[in-house]
C-alpha cells in the first residue's frame, strides 16, 4: 500500500497480538474487540480532557 494508515512496525506488531491459529479466519476476534474497545476508551477519555480545558 502505498499511502500507510498504519506504520509497518506498528502493523506488525497488531497483526502478533490479534493472529491466531486456532480461528478459521487466522485472528482472535475477542482480543481483537477488546484491544479496538480499549483503544476507544483512551481517545474518549483524551477527547473528555480537552473539552474540559
Amino acid at each position: 500500500m502505498e499511502n500507510e494508515l498504519i506504520p509497518k512496525k506498528a502493523y506488525a506488531e497488531i497483526e502478533q497480538m490479534i493472529t491466531s491459529a486456532e480461528s478459521v479466519v487466522g485472528i482472535d476476534a475477542k482480543k481483537t474487540h477488546i484491544i479496538i474497545i480499549h483503544k476507544l476508551m483512551e481517545i474518549e477519555k483524551r477527547l473528555k480532557a480537552l473539552e474540559s480545558k
